[in-house]
């Protein structure tokens, strides 16, 4: 098997809205970056079309520059579904015409939509491993590249936020868009403000403000909404830390980190059982799962979490226990750091996962 000195990580850029960053960011605090020799090559941003061209042209200059140098070497990619099959097959090709040998790490919905083309499944089954965040993403590379080898890995979160308010405000963190049942949600809240009516409502995240916050005044609970835009880390950890329940009624999901997260800090949750959610969240002992679009048990599991507190804080203790023991950082990069041994790249420190196979 051949050794390699370093690795070409692509993805996201480091201040880029999104899983991609965030994941990223998870391995950097946590030291994969001081055990590995990783060059990061950001392909793409939140600033446009125009930036995200100059972005993808500058790390394909940047990869031929460490290529002349280095020599081959492993690249692992970040991909999500909004970036588009012909730019991610383009880069898996030109390491797979470089020999290199390709990690393939998918983040989100929506890739058998945009990525369900057979160039793609050419790139996926020529890729040295698949790295998915949830066993219900594995039936759909198999569609595409039955000859693939794909590895479920935890997405790494930390469990250092500490839950203390007791305030009946319902946390929502992702894009404010129909397809994240965030409509649905507002529904709920005004069928529930009769019993609770102290209930907020925050919304963290990017989208049509305009539209849902129109939406919530037709529904008379305007004064209860808030919306605070994307949030970076300390003020996602503020509102964790003030929540009392968090939910995410989305309609398609792969495993979203704002839930992990919000378990990791112990914050029980009312989610959609789509995608990977029912790997995680147990219904009714670490959180309570609901169909998309049942917006009656919406808010029936709502008021049950602001109105039982010993159930809620029953729930948000399993949740927090869920996480530390399936998605906290020692028990996720491990299981990364043995695939790059097992490609043949050398740790800069000896005390590293040993080498298993990816095939």
């Amino acid at each position: 098997m051949s050794s390699y000195s370093r690795l070409a990580m692509m993805g996201a850029a480091p201040e880029t809205r999104g899983s991609i960053a965030a994941v990223v960011k998870a391995y950097r605090a946590h030291g994969l970056f001081k055990r590995w020799q990783i060059e990061y090559l950001p392909t793409h941003g939140d600033r446009g079309i125009g930036h995200n061209a100059g972005l993808a042209l500058s790390a394909a200059r940047r990869f031929g520059s460490l290529l002349a140098r280095h020599g081959r070497m492993p690249v692992h990619l970040h991909l999500t579904a909004r970036g588009g099959a012909l730019r991610d097959s383009a880069i898996i090709g030109a390491a797979l015409a470089a020999r290199c040998p390709v990690l393939v790490q998918l983040h989100g919905a929506g890739f058998e939509r945009s990525h369900g083309g057979p160039l793609f499944a050419r790139m996926l089954e020529n890729a040295a491993c698949i790295v998915i965040p949830c066993e219900s993403m594995r039936a759909w590379v198999r569609s595409v590249a039955r000859r693939a080898h794909t590895v479920c890995l935890p997405t790494p979160v930390s469990c250092e936020v500490q839950p203390s308010s007791r305030s009946n405000l319902v946390l929502f963190l992702g894009r404010l868009e129909p397809a994240k049942g965030i409509y649905d949600l507002l529904d709920a809240v005004a069928a529930l403000r009769p019993a609770v009516p102290d209930v907020r409502l925050v919304c963290a995240g990017d989208g049509d403000r305009v539209t849902v916050a129109r939406y919530a005044e037709r529904l008379g609970i305007a004064d209860a909404v808030k919306f605070t835009g994307w949030v970076g880390p300390s003020g996602k950890r503020a509102l964790l830390e003030a929540a009392a329940a968090f939910a995410l009624p989305s309609y398609e999901e792969a495993l979203p980190v704002s839930l992990l997260e919000a378990m990791a800090a112990g914050v029980p949750a009312v989610a959609s059982a789509v995608g990977g959610i029912p790997e995680v969240l147990v219904d009714g002992v670490s959180g309570f799962l609901i169909a998309p679009g049942d917006k009656t048990k919406l808010e029936r599991s709502l008021r049950q979490l602001l109105t039982e507190r010993e159930l809620a804080g029953r729930l948000g203790a399993a949740a927090r226990e869920t996480a530390r023991l399936r998605f906290a950082p020692e028990r996720a990069l491990p299981r990364l750091e043995e695939i790059y041994a097992a490609l043949g790249l050398q740790a800069l420190r000896k005390d590293v996962a040993a080498p298993v196979a990816v095939a």
